[in-house]
Parts: structure tokens; C-alpha cells; sequence
């Protein structure tokens, strides 16, 4: 792929955002789509509620506009079922966001779907996929990185698909706590498996596909990074999460999305733990779950914490580039 390919995907999609951004913004503000701040949370976020939420609906329509874009300038050649797939899951997973996000917009609430209910969608939408790529024969067999190894799933990559996609659109949502924190180390795991798919000459529509998140997420950080002037939403983050590990599947680099996406384990096991903690023993681990409010608490500033987590990003991304290209 040659840098001008990449270098215009990325600033395609990025202006598409910063271009429509500064539309939709007073838009939602004039219909009232503010985000309801959970009063458990911590009392400085308070001061955010309000804040014009659902900007994933900008994220999600500039990588859209921004890969078709791309690979229509050869005639959509490289418009395969991979390039449905990728955009299926992401405005899937999208709409399900929005959904739980204008329900708590209009009940006013920090509590949209249930659980089971998004839940019963995020999997649907898995089994539907998983159904696509079985019907062609996909290869079920995952790699080992850094090693000539690789374990035949069969039948259980089914499976494993679903718990890839729901496990890592909740984990970016747990993540979506602080601005500019998931707009940040998304757009650092995305590059790193664009930078994956480049060097390991992956098909281009999946990597187009990637560099298009990244200038759409770096779009989004111009306004959303603190003080945010609007929010993803669940509509974002769920997109987002889903996308990742549609990628890693894609790309047959399953086990990478654990290494690369070490920020959102991170967030996602800080939350177990203290769940389990709880539960057992009557005592918190942290002060507060997902692991970046513990830091807040702490007292460190809330612009520290999510610098903090973008370095942490970018060393697994840079492992996982290591394991996959170098080793």
C-alpha cells in the first residue's frame, strides 16, 4: 500500500469528522442529547452532564463515507464480504449504542437497554456473522504469535467469535469514562493493526477499513479531549469495540486483541476484580471501577490519567507490532 493510499484514507475520514462535528454538535445541543452523569460517579464529572452525547454517529459515518470512499476509487474492486462484514458489525453494534443512548436521553437516566437486552442484540448480531463466515469457509484456526503454532477451533470458533466481538465492544465501553480516553488508545490500537495489515500485506479493504477508524477517532479527539464538547456515547464505543475484534478475526491475528487492546483488559479485569472482591469478601480493591476513577480518586488530574493510559497503549500496541512483524 503506498503512503499517499494511506496517507489520504486517514485524511479523508478525518476531515469528514472535523467537518461535521461542528453541524452536529449544536444540533444535539438544541435537542437536549446531553449525558446523564451516574451519580455514583465522581462528583468533578458532574459538571459534565449535559454534554452533547452520541457523537459516535459522526465516527461512525466518517469511516463509512471514508472507506467507501477509498475503495471506490478502483471501481469498489476491494468491496468484498470482508468489507460488508467490517461495516455490518460496526453500524450493528452502532445502532445499538444509539439505541441504549436516546433511551437514556429520554428517560433522563444513566440506564438505557438492560443488560440482557443489549446483551440478546450484541450477540444476535455475532451469530449473524459467524453464520456469514462459516457459510465461506473461514479458517477457524487461531495463531499463536511469535510462533509457528496455531490451535484448530473448529465448531468452538463460533463461539469464541461471539465472545471476541460482545467481550471487546463492552470492554471499550467500560473504557468510555474519561474525554478523549477511548478516542485516544482506539485510534493507537487501530494504527497498530493497520501498520499489521500493511506489513503482513493483508487484503487493502481491511486495512483501509482500519486506517479509516483511526482519521475518524483523531477527528473525534479534536472535540472530545478535556474539556470535551461532546461525547461518543455508547454509540461509539460499542462500535468501536466491536470493530477491533472484527479486525484481529479478520486479519487472523485473534490472539493480538488481547495484547493490543491491553488498555481495555486492563479497564475490563479492574472491574471484575472488584465485582469478585465485593462479592466474596465485602471489600473494594479500588476506590472506584473501571480502574481510571480509582486514579481520579487518587488525585490525579483527569488529563494525567488519560495520558497515562494513551503510553500504556501505545507499548502494547508496539509489543504486539513486535510479536507479529518483528518476531
Amino acid at each position: 500500500m503506498s503512503q499517499i493510499t494511506i496517507l489520504l484514507t486517514i485524511g479523508i475520514s478525518f476531515l469528514v469528522t472535523v467537518l461535521l462535528a461542528p453541524v452536529l454538535i449544536p444540533f444535539l445541543k438544541r435537542l437536549k442529547f446531553g449525558q446523564s452523569i451516574r451519580e455514583e460517579g465522581p462528583e468533578s464529572h458532574q459538571a459534565k452532564s449535559g454534554t452533547p452525547t452520541m457523537g459516535g454517529v459522526i465516527i461512525i459515518f466518517s469511516i463509512v463515507i471514508g472507506t467507501l470512499i477509498m475503495l471506490g476509487k478502483d471501481g469498489f474492486a476491494n468491496f468484498t464480504s470482508e468489507t460488508f462484514i467490517l461495516l455490518f458489525v460496526l453500524v450493528g453494534y452502532g445502532l445499538i449504542g444509539f439505541l441504549d443512548d436516546f433511551i437514556k436521553i429520554y428517560k433522563k437516566r444513566n440506564l438505557g437497554l438492560t443488560s440482557k437486552q443489549k446483551m440478546l442484540c450484541q450477540v444476535f448480531i455475532a451469530i449473524v456473522v459467524s453464520i456469514i463466515l462459516y457459510n465461506q469457509g473461514f479458517d477457524t484456526a487461531v495463531d499463536i504469535p511469535a510462533t509457528d503454532w496455531s490451535i484448530e477451533f473448529g465448531w468452538f470458533y463460533s463461539i469464541f467469535l461471539l465472545l471476541m466481538l460482545v467481550g471487546a465492544s463492552n470492554a471499550v465501553n467500560l473504557t468510555d469514562g474519561l474525554d478523549g480516553l477511548v478516542a485516544g488508545t482506539a485510534s493507537i490500537a487501530f494504527g497498530a493493526f493497520a501498520i499489521i495489515g500493511i506489513s503482513l500485506s493483508a487484503p487493502n479493504n481491511l486495512t483501509i477499513f482500519t486506517l479509516a477508524v483511526v482519521g475518524a477517532l483523531l477527528g473525534f479527539l479534536v472535540f472530545n479531549s478535556h474539556p470535551a464538547k461532546v461525547f461518543m456515547g455508547d454509540t461509539g464505543s460499542l462500535a468501536i469495540g466491536a470493530s477491533i475484534a472484527m479486525v484481529a478475526i479478520l486479519m487472523k491475528v485473534e490472539i493480538l486483541l488481547v495484547i493490543i487492546g491491553g488498555v481495555f483488559v486492563i479497564e475490563t479485569l479492574s472491574v471484575i476484580i472488584q465485582v469478585i472482591s465485593f462479592k466474596t469478601r465485602g471489600k473494594r480493591i479500588f476506590k472506584m471501577s473501571p480502574l481510571h476513577h480509582h486514579y481520579e480518586l487518587v488525585g490525579w488530574s483527569e488529563w494525567r490519567v488519560v495520558v497515562t493510559f494513551w503510553l500504556v497503549g501505545i507499548l502494547c500496541a508496539a509489543f504486539g507490532i513486535y510479536l507479529e512483524v518483528w518476531m
